[in-house]
């Protein structure tokens, strides 16, 4: 029970700072990233769009610019949880191996039809914490677990649905990467990459338990999927813990996997104390999260709308940061994207979660939108434009504070 109430808490809507700057907010600048890295604001097409076709609605003037090829490349996302009922209900959806034909097949006439204009092509988003939140807690769709007094699940199995799932979202990317790369990719010049939730993992204590617990939640979190990428297989500490139920790769399908990103997105919107807890393993019928032995612990922020929303600016200047101190340590870093362009309709929270860079007043018929202060900073860093003084003042101070907590800096 209180697991999940912290698993349930740990998705809520939470915006952290993990990383640490050493460099104070005037030294932060557009011109410190290479010209080809990319920056950008994120949004999903289920979770913004209204009626454009309803009631009469002809192209404006917007539309037509929109679709002239002019100012916004698109970089496209295959799957944002959101498979196709019809394919749940036949078969199971992606507990069942059909799955992987017919993502296949979608793939592949997304790539016929657009990919003269899409170079960058992401298969599945967030698929570590899809399966999870889907397949183990069922809190979210397609709300399959295992009986709970806590969940209304009608029908699935905690134990093995989230580790079958994850299979087959592997095998159903490799199969699309192969369509790809065999038939599209020398001729459209595109990537095709995955995406991930990554989390900030601290040890809730400074005993060697803690510190070593959070390799193994790396392993089971993010290891889950990369190490398929890397090495055409899971993780040891997987197929330690979960054993027979975690499905084994065969030869073939290893190498199907192996190799079959070209880029990776990477998530991120929070951070949470670990401590070991081996307990967790002497369970019966264990389900993904026992098989961690990890309690967890997040520390909340609370929500705020506010248009002046202080927290958000310093996070970005934070973050933004951290890339830069990346960038000259070696790393490959492509792009940053800010979720979200303006407030939507989040996965979990619906409408009371306010990621936006611009609000949107849900009370308005006209759902009028507002930029943030977080907005004014995006726009005047990506232009090279000064800041206020009021922001460069409260920026500054926020990365000293960030720079003597020693964990979060190791965390980054």
């Amino acid at each position: 029970m209180e697991r999940t109430r912290l698993m349930l808490k740990v998705f809520a809507v939470i915006e952290l700072v993990l990383v640490i700057v050493h460099h104070g907010a005037h030294a932060l600048s557009r011109d410190q990233f290479p010209p080809d890295f990319v920056f950008g604001a994120s949004t999903s097409a289920y979770q913004v769009e209204g009626a454009a076709n309803e009631d009469g609605r002809k192209p404006s003037i917007w539309d037509t610019f929109s679709h002239s090829g002019n100012g916004i490349e698109a970089h496209v996302t295959l799957y944002h949880w959101d498979l196709p009922q019809a394919l749940e209900d036949e078969y199971g959806g992606w507990v069942s191996r059909r799955v992987v034909k017919d993502f296949t097949k979608y793939a592949e006439v997304c790539f016929r039809e657009f990919g003269d204009r899409v170079k960058y092509w992401t298969t599945l988003n967030e698929a570590n914490v899809n399966v999870v939140m889907g397949y183990d807690l069922g809190f979210l769709q397609p709300q399959r677990c295992s009986p709970s007094p806590i969940t209304n699940c009608s029908r699935g199995n905690s134990s093995t649905e989230p580790y079958l799932a994850a299979h087959h979202m592997l095998l159903a990317h490799g199969s699309a990467a192969r369509v790809y790369r065999e038939k599209y990719q020398r001729m459209q010049h595109g990537l095709i990459g995955f995406n991930l939730l990554l989390l900030g993992f601290l040890p809730q204590t400074n005993s060697t338990a803690d510190i070593m617990v959070v390799q193994r939640v790396q392993e089971f979190s993010i290891g889950w999927f990369m190490n398929p990428f890397r090495f055409g297989d899971y993780p040891d500490i997987m197929k330690k813990n979960a054993g027979s139920r975690l499905p084994s790769f065969t030869q073939k399908e290893s190498n199907l996997v192996k190799g079959s990103i070209d880029f990776l997105g990477i998530n991120f919107y929070y951070s949470y104390y670990v401590k070991d807890s081996p307990g967790n393993l002497q369970k019966e019928n264990r389900d993904y999260l026992d098989d961690v032995a990890v309690k967890f612990q997040c520390e909340q922020t609370p929500h705020n709308s506010s248009l002046d929303d202080w927290s958000r600016v310093n996070y970005l200047h934070a973050y933004i940061g951290s890339i830069v101190d990346a960038l000259r340590s070696g790393l490959n870093v492509k792009g940053y994207f800010v979720w979200s362009f303006m407030d939507t309709f989040e996965l979990v929270t619906g409408y009371e979660a306010s990621y936006g860079l611009y609000y949107v007043d849900m009370n308005d018929p006209n759902l009028r939108r507002q930029p943030k202060l977080s907005a004014e900073w995006y726009s005047n860093f990506l232009k090279g434009k000064p800041m206020d003084p009021k922001i460069t003042k409260e920026t500054e101070k926020n990365a000293s504070v960030l720079s003597h907590n020693p964990w979060l800096h190791n965390a980054t």
